[in-house]
């Protein structure tokens, strides 16, 4: 399989980005470690930007980028 190298690079490093912001937040639910109310909105809003980067690059790295798009092939599966 032949891979873009852009775009495992992209993916790479969107793994590893929604990977710290997981960790940071799994700290705080899981392990208990203590934020305050502003700061966490912030953490959670972190992971969920990190995690749509991660869920692009890893649609690109697999050729289906525009899969999930308004022209797709599932555009109107509801």
């Amino acid at each position: 399989m032949r891979v873009d190298h852009q775009k495992l690079e992209d993916y790479r490093q969107a793994y590893g980005a929604w990977q710290e912001q997981l960790g940071a937040l799994h700290r705080v639910f899981l392990d208990g470690e203590r934020m305050e109310p502003p700061k966490l909105k912030g953490l959670l809003n972190r992971e969920a930007r990190a995690k749509e980067r991660y869920d692009a690059a890893r649609l690109a790295l697999l050729g289906l980028d525009g899969a999930l798009g308004s022209d797709g092939p599932f555009a109107n599966v509801g």
